[in-house]
């Protein structure tokens, strides 16, 4: 990934990437202390995905991490993970899926940063950040956009 006109969108990738790749415990934890749903998720997935595909036509991106970005965005596209209503965290605990999806993003987090332990991103953007509109608000945090229900 590297790091030129695209560094806006690289961040807010790196982002959701390391909540999807950090060890279940802390994604538990972190799911809870933010009140993230499993539809935020799978909405930031989606959105992320779109980003990187501009990336990857730009040649910014590498196609394996584009792979497994569209990997990841299948498995939470699935219905019964889209339409289940409800906390990240009771997700976390019943459903399988998260661990392919933990992999595939530990996966290009390597591959493109040497690794995949990055720190867990907190949900209130700084003041110098800017909040863009069409950005998630998972992804840039809460403020502007509210919370991630």
């Amino acid at each position: 990934m590297s790091l030129d006109g695209n560094d806006h969108w690289q961040r807010l990738m790196t982002r959701l990437l390391a909540v999807l790749a950090a060890d279940p415990s802390d994604q538990l934890a972190w799911a809870g202390e933010h009140r993230v749903t499993t539809a935020a998720v799978a909405d930031d997935v989606e959105f992320v995905l779109r980003l990187a595909e501009g990336m990857a036509e730009r040649g910014t991106l590498d196609p394996d991490a584009l792979h497994d970005l569209r990997a990841i965005d299948r498995l939470l596209g699935e219905p019964d993970v889209r339409t289940r209503a409800g906390r990240w965290a009771d997700a976390l605990a019943a459903d399988a899926i998260w661990s392919e999806a933990r992999t595939a993003a530990r996966r290009i987090l390597t591959a493109e940063l040497g690794d995949w332990h990055l720190p867990l991103p907190r949900r209130v953007p700084s003041p110098a950040v800017d909040v863009h509109p069409d950005v998630p608000s998972c992804v840039q945090g809460e403020g502007a956009h509210g919370s991630c229900s």
